[in-house]
C-alpha cells in the first residue's frame, strides 16, 4: 500500500478536520435542537430578489459575459458599489482598492498564504475564529495571543516569535460581534491595535464578517476607518479589511471581498490568477443586482430577526442557567459564548448533551490556538425559533447542573 503521509507536503499536517463543519450534519436531525451552527436562516435569504436578478441577466443580453471568464479583480460595477457603501462606514476608497473573493473564508487562506513563512507568528484574539486558524494552519505558523486591550510590549511578541524561529507578520482579529464570543472591540482597543501595527509594522487583519448585524449600541468605525483618519488614505494604512455577502445575503454564491491599499491587492490579484482565476461571474453580478436594488431593506430584515433570536437567548440564559456558567451579552451578530467551571469539558458535555438532551453547540476549545478553553462552548442562536431557544436552553442548563460539582 501506498504511504501517502510519507508523500505529502508537512503542512497537510496542520490540516484538521472542521468540528464545526462536523456538527452541522446534526441539523439535519429532526430530533436535535441545534445552537451549533452559525448559519444564517436560509427563511431570510432574498430568494426572490435573486430569482428575479438571475432572470434578468438572462433577459438582457448579459448572459454571456456572465457565462464567460472574468477578470480577477471582480466585476467592476460590484466593486463601484463596494465602494459606495465602505465610504459610508468611514473608508474613503477606490474599485482599485476592492477585490472580489470566493467568499471572505479565501481572503483568509490568500492573505495567509500572502504573510505567513513557517514558524512565522500571527497574533489572535483568544478564542478566535476557527476558519481562520484552519486556514492560516496551512503556512505553518506559531500563534500568540493579540490582547487589544491588554498591556502585552511589542518587544515580548517579538521576542517570542524570534524564540519560534520566525517574525510576526500579523495581527488578526474581529472587531465586531465576532466568531464566536460575539464581543466587540471597543474603540480604545482599536486605536491600539493601529499603535501596535505601527510599532512593529506588521499588517491587520480585520475580519468584518458581521460588520452589518449591530442591533443596539453606538457602532465604532471600522479599524480600516480609523487608521486613514490618522494617515490621510486608505494607501496608507496597514489594515486589511476582509468582507462578506454570506452573513447578509447568501452564502452559497460564495462571494466576499477585501479592501484594502492597492500594493496588497495587486498581491492577491496574482494569488487568485494562479489559484481560481476569478469568482463566480454570473454569481458577482446577481449579488450586485440584489445589493444595488435592496440591501438596506434586506439589512433591516435580518437585524429584526436576528436580535429578537438574541434577545430570547439571553432571556433563556437568564432563566435556566446555573449561577456557575457566565455568558458574552453581544450587541450584534449570531453567537453568544459560555464560560463553564474550570472542571467541566464542553466535549464531554456535548456528547451527553446529544444523548440525553438532544441538544447540540459547539466545544469552546476549538477555537483556541494554544489548546486552552475546554470549559467553553458557543451557542448561536440565528437558526432556531422562540420555542427552541427555549427548550433547548433549559434542557442545556440542566444538563450543566447536573454535572456541577457539590
Amino acid at each position: 500500500m501506498l504511504d501517502w503521509e510519507k508523500i505529502f507536503a508537512t503542512r497537510s499536517s496542520r490540516m484538521k478536520a472542521s468540528e464545526i463543519r462536523e456538527l452541522l450534519k446534526l441539523l439535519e436531525r429532526p430530533d436535535i435542537i441545534s445552537f451549533a451552527g452559525g448559519i444564517p436562516d436560509p427563511k431570510l435569504f432574498p430568494a426572490e430578489e435573486f430569482k428575479e436578478a438571475y432572470a434578468d441577466i438572462f433577459a438582457t443580453g448579459k448572459s454571456d459575459a456572465a457565462l464567460q471568464y472574468s477578470v480577477s479583480e471582480g466585476y467592476k460595477p460590484l466593486r463601484e458599489w463596494l465602494q459606495g457603501e465602505m465610504a459610508k462606514i468611514g473608508v474613503p476608497c477606490t474599485a482599485e482598492n476592492i477585490f472580489i473573493t470566493s467568499g471572505s473564508q479565501q481572503a483568509l487562506d490568500y492573505l495567509g498564504k500572502l504573510f505567513l513563512s513557517p514558524n512565522d507568528t500571527a497574533l489572535v484574539v483568544r478564542p478566535t475564529y476557527l476558519g481562520a486558524l484552519q486556514a492560516f494552519n496551512a503556512y505553518e505558523p506559531t500563534y500568540d495571543t493579540l490582547q487589544p486591550n491588554g498591556n502585552r510590549t511589542p518587544a515580548s511578541y517579538e521576542e517570542a516569535a524570534e524564540k519560534a524561529g520566525g517574525k510576526v507578520k500579523f495581527a488578526y482579529f474581529s472587531a465586531d460581534f465576532s466568531n464566536p464570543t460575539g464581543e466587540t472591540i471597543d474603540r480604545e482597543g482599536r486605536e491600539k491595535l493601529i499603535d501596535l501595527g505601527d510599532e512593529m509594522d506588521i499588517a491587520l487583519i480585520e475580519d468584518a464578517a458581521y460588520q452589518y448585524l449591530r442591533f443596539d449600541g453606538t457602532p465604532i468605525p471600522p479599524v480600516l476607518a480609523l487608521e486613514i483618519e490618522r494617515k490621510g488614505s486608505i494607501e496608507n494604512t496597514r489594515t486589511i479589511y476582509s468582507g462578506s455577502f454570506s452573513k447578509t445575503l447568501a452564502p452559497g454564491l460564495r462571494v466576499g471581498y477585501v479592501v484594502a491599499n492597492a500594493t496588497v491587492i495587486r498581491k492577491l490579484v496574482l494569488m487568485k490568477q494562479a489559484a481560481d482565476l476569478h469568482s463566480s461571474t454570473i454569481n458577482q453580478l446577481a449579488v450586485h443586482h440584489v445589493a444595488a436594488n435592496g440591501f438596506d431593506a434586506q439589512i433591516a430584515k435580518i437585524r429584526s430577526v436576528y436580535s429578537h433570536r438574541r434577545n430570547k437567548m439571553l432571556e433563556a440564559l437568564d432563566k435556566y442557567m446555573p449561577k456557575s456558567a457566565t455568558w458574552t451579552k453581544p450587541e450584534g451578530g449570531m453567537f453568544v459564548w459560555v464560560n463553564l467551571p474550570d472542571y467541566m469539558n464542553g466535549a464531554d458535555l456535548l456528547a451527553a448533551a446529544i444523548e440525553t438532551e438532544k441538544v447540540a453547540f459547539v466545544p469552546g476549545k476549538a477555537f483556541h490556538a494554544d489548546g486552552t478553553g475546554a470549559n467553553t462552548l458557543r451557542l448561536a442562536y440565528s437558526c432556531a425559533n422562540d420555542e427552541m431557544i427555549d427548550e433547548g436552553i433549559k434542557r442545556l442548563g440542566n444538563l450543566i447542573r447536573a454535572h456541577e460539582k457539590n
